[in-house]
């Protein structure tokens, strides 16, 4: 039998990475991982503690190591953090270790799925917007750049989402 590629979900946070990315594994049933919860499982704090304490710049180099171990797997669905992509490293290991899928979604959608997480330290401001377009501008190039496959998340379940990208990946 062939050996499973892995698929690597990319995008701003409130894309549906994880969600997404559950309902994918399930369905290919394949072995599902988010990188934030992985930190978080190992580290034994939260990313806002992590962030707290180490500033984003320590968050991004245990961000990068987490996903440099997690993509050498095989067969995996993996739902990676919204600046994952900010590292040139990391965006080489996704490009050549698996697909990758950009889930793209509009701010207003980010907003409304991301108003009452209190766990997303960058949205920690009295003006979440600004903060999701300045991350639009300098991320979404990024995604692109990565992505092997865009799919757009606003207007449809998530169960939906997973059911086309089975269909465009041809798995």
């Amino acid at each position: 039998m062939a050996e499973k590629r892995n698929i690597f979900l990319v995008g701003p946070m409130g894309a549906g990475k994880s969600t997404i990315g559950r309902h994918l594994a399930e369905q290919l049933h394949m072995e599902f991982y988010d990188s934030d919860q992985e930190i978080e499982r190992r580290s034994g704090a939260d990313i806002g503690w992590v962030f707290d304490v180490e500033g984003e710049e320590g968050f991004r180099i245990r961000e990068e190591r987490m996903i440099g171990e997690l993509s050498e797997m095989q067969g995996i669905v993996l739902a990676t953090g919204g600046g994952a992509i900010k590292s040139r490293e990391t965006r080489n290991r996704l490009s050549a270790r698996g697909i990758v899928v950009y889930l793209e979604t509009t701010i207003e959608k980010q907003l409304a799925r991301t108003q009452r997480d209190k766990r997303r330290p960058l949205l920690q401001t009295d003006d979440p917007r600004s903060v999701l377009e300045r991350l639009a501008e300098e991320r979404n190039p990024l995604y692109q750049e990565v992505a092997d496959f865009v799919v757009h998340t606003d207007e449809q379940s998530a169960k939906l989402v997973a059911n086309q990208i089975v269909k465009l990946i041809g798995m």
